[in-house]
């Protein structure tokens, strides 16, 4: 009798009529989608999270000046392009590299914070070189004893 999109397309629902009894009832139609897999550092596998991106997300931006529709905005558009992917599996550097460039625009403060745990610094020379890299600055190798 009648269909319709809702959720952005992501669901049809269809107003129906049995022939037999002339019983109107209404049932949804939802698209199945293969779940994108992320390949951890160590090969495990595992589903894409959208609340754990979110956690990464909240965690580095803590006590910053950025707005919780800011991180959504974030989070939405670095799952969009991972489920716009043509592979149904992703490495975790790939997409903690979605994220720094994310973050780079929106606070620096921030992309630092995510930086050092994301890439595991591991003393404050590998902290300073990015500090550079941030301001524009030319990489001098850190003298370390």
């Amino acid at each position: 009798m009648d269909s319709r999109e809702s959720r952005e397309g992501a669901v049809i629902r269809r107003r129906r009529e049995c022939g037999a009894c002339t019983r109107r009832f209404t049932s949804y139609e939802t698209v199945e989608e293969i779940p994108v897999m992320v390949v951890k550092k160590d090969g495990r596998r595992e589903a894409f999270d959208r609340q754990k991106l979110m956690r990464g997300l909240v965690r580095a931006c803590e006590k910053r000046p950025v707005t919780t529709g800011d991180l959504e905005r974030v989070t939405e558009e670095i799952e969009s392009a991972i489920h716009a992917s043509e592979t149904r599996e992703m490495g975790t550097q790939e997409i903690g590299n979605r994220v720094m460039e994310r973050l780079k625009d929106l606070d620096q403060v921030a992309y630092v914070r995510f930086a050092s745990v994301y890439r595991r610094f591991e003393d404050l020379g590998d902290f300073v070189d990015e500090l550079k890299h941030l301001l524009g600055k030319a990489q001098v190798p850190a003298t370390r004893t």
